[in-house]
């Protein structure tokens, strides 16, 4: 069973900076590669693709709307994905997902609370 917990939301100011963290445990074995990603869902809206980063060649991806802002890293030895942001806007303002890919399988956090707010 694949766990993925989520850290690090909360109120931050426009302009502000924030990193999230995901904590992964339950990947049986080591040399099955992980993509793990970020995703967000504002209020009303559709959860939407934010970044992911490949466990086997550290390759990464963000989207469009996040580039140049966010960045999304990985400590393998610590199973641990996080989601460093910057220049936050109230628009980022969403529950913040962790998913995990593994196996043909996809996994979700429960997810954290972004709030972009002066």
């Amino acid at each position: 069973q694949v766990f993925l917990v989520e850290s690090g939301g909360g109120l931050v100011q426009p302009g502000g900076s924030l990193r999230l963290s995901c904590a992964a445990s339950g990947f049986t074995s080591s040399t099955s590669a992980v993509t793990m990603s970020w995703y967000r869902q504002a209020l009303g809206k559709e959860r939407e693709f934010v970044g992911a980063i490949s466990s086997a060649s550290g390759t990464t991806n963000h989207a469009d709307s996040v580039k140049g802002r966010f960045i999304i890293s990985m400590d393998n030895a610590k199973n641990t994905v996080y989601l460093q942001m910057h220049s936050l806007r109230p628009e980022d303002t969403a529950v913040y997902y962790c998913s995990a890919l593994w196996r043909g399988d996809r996994y979700w956090g429960q997810g954290t609370q972004v709030t972009v707010s002066s």
